[in-house]
């Protein structure tokens, strides 16, 4: 009976030791990674004055049922199948709920995934960043800084210059060309 407490005690330790160093490596990863925005006093996205703030009721009246299962749910669309991700046209990616500009079409790359791929945003302080370990996965969420919707996720193995692969569900943004 003690031998078998001795293992238990020895397997949650370990589980527990195990977890924390999970955690701190997760930490690691965004300071390493550049994920965080180091160049602006805007704290990504978290001391904005303009944050938009609605209810559940106003945000299903304002979206699809799409953007609003994304944006508000933290859903995805299925891979190879929102409006964006074959979209070799020139111009802006806004945000769906609010319309803050989030990408450039100069920026988007082919990365295979089935989700629209961009190596950097336009600008980061528009983008808030959250560890999200849901589904078994170690990943980044990437937020609109203005009203807190879901976009997708960054991931680190994206191409020069920042190495950063931006994985954003088509639902959660609209396209604005550019004048010709």
């Amino acid at each position: 009976m003690i031998k078998i407490a001795v293992v238990l005690f020895i397997l949650i330790a370990g589980v527990s030791i195990w977890k924390l160093t999970d955690t701190a490596k997760s930490k690691t990863y965004v300071k390493e990674k550049s994920i965080s925005n180091p160049d602006s006093t805007k704290s990504n996205g978290e001391n904005m004055s303009d944050k938009i703030i609605k209810t559940d009721e106003e945000w299903k009246k304002e979206l699809t049922p799409e953007q609003y299962h994304i944006l508000r749910e933290k859903g995805t669309e299925r891979a190879f199948t929102g409006k964006y991700w074959d979209s070799h046209e020139l111009g802006t990616y806004i945000c769906a709920a609010c319309s803050t500009e989030l990408f450039e079409s100069d920026t988007k790359f082919e990365s295979g995934c089935g989700w629209p791929s961009y190596f950097e945003p336009i600008d980061s302080s528009r983008i808030i960043y959250k560890d999200d370990n849901s589904f078994g996965m170690k990943r980044t969420e990437v937020m609109c800084a203005i009203c807190g919707g879901h976009l997708g996720h960054v991931f680190d193995d994206g191409p020069p210059p920042t190495g950063l692969r931006y994985c954003i569900n088509s639902g959660s943004m609209k396209f604005i060309p550019k004048e010709k």
